[in-house]
């Protein structure tokens, strides 16, 4: 059996790291007039830093025999403290530093590539200091996406940008995203903007990369189209183009018709010209876009879904086969009236809430599935021996965000 003595071990270091007789290192920590000069082991700084280690054997290959010296001068004084009584015994106090002093922190352990410390304070940070990462979000996310370690600090600012992009693009300089960072944003099915203001901000973006463009495409020659293309190609695919209505369509992309390829602007246009062509396999789906009070459903969450029932219930484009990936149609706010994890699914509760509602939308998730089947009722629901026959029936079946609605007049 092995017994571990981790604490006198740590204590021990402690003892070392202030020990002025033995070290081999300096480092000089700052810059001019805030410099501090530690003190340090060679041996315990390359086990514990991959950084400090290549800078050590360059130095060492330099300087034979001599005390070796390095300069950190990015990182303040304050932080590298931290930072190296971590090194030497496994330490870490953040009680009595500030949110900016332990951002500091973890940008400096992202420096020595300390991934153990940088991956324990993105998540502290995610954790425990939301609020403040909020109000400092332009430094979080322009800082995380110079890094190629701080992946969970560009996961947290991509999903915060997701939800709340109105709030994002007034405090933050769109222009001034890395393509990296806006490619994670629009490619994203969740992401809460129309389609035309994802295309808008996506040209934005664009004309800032070519400050001398006009911005009247009507004025572009061949060969800034071209440049203008380039620029773009890596977002165009991530544009539901579909989704935009006639005139969205005809006043917004029309006049960008030569950033797209061919065949794709062909097929738009053929959607708009002949709404009962068969649109192809490949056609990116309207993106998940929040209910805000029109449903209140455990079952359905996406307002596409909703803007197709409502387009069937009141006969709008029901024959148009591209309906479902235009601009929502949201005529109505649905009131729940039961819910059966909620309310049981008994007859009697049923028709206690339901008796006497018209036009209502009945949702059924099958269980160990992904279906959901349903069907619209224009007439009220009573308690009654005899049947009732309907006019117009609408049923469907969604299976993975596909949906199948059979619309019967009888």
């Amino acid at each position: 059996m092995s017994t571990k003595f981790l604490s006198k071990l740590s204590q021990n270091f402690i003892e070392l790291l202030a020990d002025d007789e033995y070290y081999d290192v300096t480092i000089e920590v700052g810059e001019d007039p805030n410099v501090k000069i530690f003190r340090a082991h060679m041996n315990i700084l390359c086990y514990r830093s991959p950084y400090l280690r290549r800078t050590l054997a360059s130095n060492k290959k330099n300087k034979d025999n001599a005390l070796a010296h390095i300069k950190l001068s990015n990182i303040m004084s304050e932080v590298f403290q931290i930072i190296l009584k971590y090194i030497y015994c496994g330490i870490l106090s953040l009680n009595e530093q500030d949110n900016s002093e332990i951002f500091k922190v973890l940008l400096a352990a992202d420096e020595l590539l300390i991934q153990e410390l940088v991956d324990y304070l993105q998540k502290y940070l995610i954790e425990n200091k939301t609020e403040w990462m909020e109000q400092h979000f332009e430094l979080i996310h322009r800082t995380s996406f110079q890094s190629n370690s701080l992946l969970e600090l560009q996961q947290y600012c991509t999903d915060f940008m997701v939800k709340s992009p109105e709030k994002i693009f007034k405090s933050l300089d769109f222009t001034s995203l890395s393509e990296k960072s806006l490619i994670q944003l629009i490619k994203r099915d969740d992401l809460q903007m129309k389609e035309i203001e994802v295309w808008e901000h996506v040209l934005k973006w664009g004309l800032a990369q070519n400050p001398t463009l006009n911005p009247d495409p009507t004025t572009w020659s061949d060969d800034e189209f071209k440049t203008m293309e380039n620029n773009l190609q890596h977002y165009l695919p991530f544009i539901r183009f579909f989704s935009f209505s006639s005139k969205d369509f005809l006043q917004r992309v029309r006049p960008y018709k030569k950033l797209l390829k061919n065949q794709l602007y062909e097929d738009v246009l053929n959607s708009h010209l002949d709404p009962n062509s068969k649109p192809t396999d490949d056609i990116l789906l309207p993106r998940d876009l929040k209910i805000d009070g029109i449903i209140d459903s455990s079952i359905i969450n996406n307002l596409s879904i909703i803007s197709t029932f409502s387009r069937r219930i009141d006969k709008i484009d029901v024959s148009n086969n591209f309906a479902h990936l235009r601009e929502l149609y949201l005529p109505y706010r649905f009131q729940l009236l039961l819910r059966g994890s909620r309310d049981g699914f008994t007859p009697k509760k049923f028709h206690e809430l339901c008796d006497n509602k018209y036009n209502t939308i009945t949702f059924i998730k099958v269980k160990g599935t992904e279906e959901i089947l349903g069907g619209y009722n224009p007439l009220k629901w009573e308690t009654s021996n005899t049947w009732v026959k309907l006019k117009i029936v609408l049923f469907f079946l969604l299976k993975k965000r596909i949906l199948k609605v059979l619309l019967l007049v009888t």
